[in-house]
């Protein structure tokens, strides 16, 4: 197996709020990885104590223990014990009911000699590429089907669809939110690649229109997942005019890239 990592902060002057991680289980069977982008608040009060990248790293780092040392366990069931864990490390200190308690996006992938399981929920994006070479986004869709209209203002938002039934979705202080998420499984042999992308650098297809998300993953399998980076910001730094909430709120997000090639799958071995 092969991995490759790239996170970059859209500000320099600002922490990066997003998490990744690609870990390898002790038995050296399969693998998994993990990428969070932490959703950044507004202006204004959060009811809780702590950073965004102080949430991501806690809950980024009980997920991935819990996705690796659980093997039989369903990744909404992980994604729910991970969230239950980190909430109760500053619940007695912090409003976890406050809508902007902070939160992120979530996107899981775990392998075995068997299967792919994968987990996704809210904005962040994963790859899949078969063993054949076509690329099969998974992607959690809920808010960018929100008319503009409902996206008024923060405060609207907040009280009538984040993490709300008719919204959208993110991993915040509710460890039932992991029954929201996006999940699938495929057989270990038709899936020789995976790609996990935060919207940062998703930009490159979804703002940008550069290519499809299989353009996107040859160009990261290709010159890898630094060029895209790289090519996100080039075309930020060209049209640097915010277009608003369903364009893009910030000139540079946060840009996360994890391309991990998995390689044939081996029979496995009776006794």
């Amino acid at each position: 197996m092969r991995t490759e990592l790239v996170s970059q902060p859209g500000d320099s002057d600002r922490p990066n709020e997003d998490f990744a991680a690609v870990a390898l289980p002790a038995s050296g069977q399969g693998g998994a990885l993990v990428v969070l982008d932490g959703v950044t608040p507004p202006h204004g009060g959060t009811g809780c104590l702590h950073s965004v990248p102080w949430y991501t790293a806690r809950l980024g780092g009980a997920l991935t223990e819990l996705t690796v040392s659980l093997p039989d366990v369903p990744l909404t069931e992980v994604l729910s014990r991970a969230i239950a864990r980190t909430a109760d490390t500053h619940s007695a200190t912090c409003d976890l009911s406050h809508p902007r308690t902070p939160q992120a996006t979530v996107v899981v992938a775990r392998w075995s000699e068997e299967t792919v399981d994968h987990l996704v929920l809210s904005d962040s994006a994963l790859l899949l590429e078969s063993s054949r070479g076509s690329v099969t986004p998974v992607l959690d869709d809920r808010l960018s089907r929100l008319p503009r209209s409902a996206l008024a203002s923060d405060a609207v938002i907040d009280a009538t669809l984040r993490n709300k039934e008719g919204g959208f979705f993110t991993a915040a202080a509710d460890p039932s939110v992991a029954r929201r998420a996006v999940t699938g499984a495929r057989p270990r042999a038709e899936v020789r690649a995976l790609a996990a992308l935060t919207d940062g650098a998703a930009r490159w297809v979804e703002k940008f229109r550069q290519g499809d998300w299989t353009d996107c993953f040859r160009l990261v399998r290709k010159e890898g997942a630094q060029v895209l980076v790289d090519r996100v910001r080039e075309l930020e730094r060209a049209d640097s005019e915010l277009r608003g909430f369903l364009g893009r709120s910030k000139t540079h997000d946060d840009a996360t890239v994890v391309h991990a090639e998995l390689g044939a799958s081996r029979p496995r071995r009776t006794r």
